[in-house]
């Protein structure tokens, strides 16, 4: 029995095939769900898969590019019924308004906005039938605060977050809870790409905390509002990202 007891219970986590979403994936298997990793790689989703069953844990993994209508729609239908789905992938290109094009402007908006619509339209009805389940969607504090390189990814958190409370007000006399979880600077592969890490921890420096997060941490939070624990939490966005955001 683990703190936070998910067995018996399926889900499904987009973006799950590297860090913070291979870290909810991780989260949720070590609490005893099965399961269903999605992305656009396959061998880092078979990676996490292996990481999961090394554990003990039980996976598989489902490929998929979610800026693709088509393959949010088959995506849903292959994996069916499931308890939890927590909505994580994104696209976050780290550059100025003036240089991104209308390609990059829809696919930001196609994975990080529309896929978690449609997944959530296609799952909570089958949710709804089998009394009830859980959307955990992951935000960022762009959606809060002003960020100089991030306009378009900012306006699909802040959305999110939006659509949460929306989800949350919908669903919720079904049985559905939908919340979400806002992540500060978080030490990625990706996000290590795109900022040196003596930049991120120059950034992080002033939060109260005084550090970058670690995927971990994120997939605590995300862990919390998936399980029986968070039973009367719903239509909420919890901030995680070391006191940054605090004016």
């Amino acid at each position: 029995m683990t703190t936070q007891d998910l067995g018996g219970r399926r889900a499904l986590v987009t973006g799950a095939t590297s860090g913070i979403g291979r870290a909810i994936a991780q989260s949720f298997a070590a609490a005893g769900a099965e399961v269903v990793v999605t992305g656009r790689r396959a061998e880092q989703g078979a990676e996490t898969v292996d990481l999961i069953t090394a554990g003990g844990g039980k996976a598989t993994f489902v490929q998929a590019d979610l800026a693709e209508l088509t393959e949010v729609d088959r995506l849903a239908q292959q994996v069916g019924e499931v308890d939890i789905l927590a909505n994580n992938a994104g696209f976050y290109p780290m550059v100025p308004t003036a240089a991104v094009t209308p390609d990059e402007f829809q696919r930001i908006y196609d994975v990080n906005l529309r896929s978690a619509y449609f997944l959530t339209a296609a799952i909570a009805p089958r949710m709804a039938s089998s009394g009830g389940g859980v959307i955990v969607n992951t935000s960022s504090i762009g959606a809060r605060i002003g960020m100089p390189v991030a306009a378009a990814y900012s306006g699909t958190k802040a959305a999110l977050e939006s659509m949460t409370r929306s989800w949350a007000v919908e669903f919720g006399p079904s049985g559905i809870r939908v919340n979400a979880v806002c992540a500060g600077g978080v030490r990625t592969d990706a996000l290590l790409a795109m900022v040196p890490e003596e930049v991120l921890h120059q950034t992080s420096a002033p939060a109260p905390l005084g550090r970058v997060g670690t995927p971990e941490e994120i997939a605590e939070v995300v862990l919390f509002l998936a399980s029986p624990r968070s039973s009367f939490v719903t239509g909420a966005v919890i901030v995680a990202d070391g006191g940054y955001s605090v004016p």
